[in-house]
C-alpha cells in the first residue's frame, strides 16, 4: 500500500482544515468505486424476484447512492461541495456467492476529485440493501468497499491492484 507524504487536510500546526482549491484548475475528473454485500440465499432470491416487502431494493438502493453522492459534502466534514455531471450505479448479483457487488461512477468537472463521492455512493447504496432486507436477513455483511480507479488533476490517474 502506498501513501502520500503530507495529509493534505492538516496545516502546518497540524490542525484539520479544508484544502483551498481556488488557484487549481478545472479539470475531467471521474472516480470508480466498488462494493459487495454477501447475504443469505433465500434473501438474493427475495431480492431478484422483486418480492421484497418494502419494494424495488435495486432500483431505490440506486436511487439512494446517487442522492448519498450528491450530499458527501454534508457527511466528510472536509469535502468540498461538488456540482456532479454524472452519478451511475451497478449491481451484479451472484447467486454463487449470495452476493450483490455495487459499482459507482462518479464524474465532474472541477478542482477536485470525486472519490469519496463514489465511496460514499456505494456504502450507501449497499446499507440501503441492508435496510430493506433486514427485516428477513440481520446476519448480511458489508465489505470490500474501495477505489478501484480515479482519473484527472494534478495527481493524474490511480488503478488499484487486481
Amino acid at each position: 500500500m502506498t501513501t502520500t507524504s503530507a495529509l493534505t487536510h492538516f496545516d502546518g500546526q497540524g490542525q484539520a482544515h479544508m484544502v483551498d482549491v481556488a488557484s487549481k484548475p478545472d479539470t475531467h475528473r471521474v472516480a470508480l468505486a466498488q462494493g459487495r454485500i454477501v447475504m443469505n440465499a433465500a434473501t438474493l432470491d427475495i431480492i431478484l424476484n422483486g418480492t421484497a416487502k418494502k419494494g424495488d431494493v435495486l432500483g431505490i438502493a440506486r436511487i439512494a447512492g446517487i442522492m448519498a453522492a450528491k450530499k458527501t459534502s454534508e457527511l466528510i466534514p472536509l469535502c468540498h461541495p461538488l456540482a456532479l455531471t454524472r452519478v451511475a450505479l451497478d449491481f451484479q448479483p451472484d447467486s454463487a456467492s449470495a452476493s450483490i457487488r455495487c459499482n459507482a461512477t462518479v464524474e465532474t468537472v472541477g478542482p477536485t476529485g470525486v472519490e469519496m463521492e463514489a465511496l460514499t455512493a456505494v456504502q450507501i447504496a449497499l446499507l440501503t440493501i441492508y435496510d430493506m432486507c433486514k427485516a428477513v436477513d440481520r446476519a448480511m455483511v458489508i465489505t470490500e468497499v474501495k477505489l478501484l480507479e480515479k482519473h484527472g488533476g494534478k495527481s493524474g490517474s490511480f488503478v488499484a491492484e487486481s
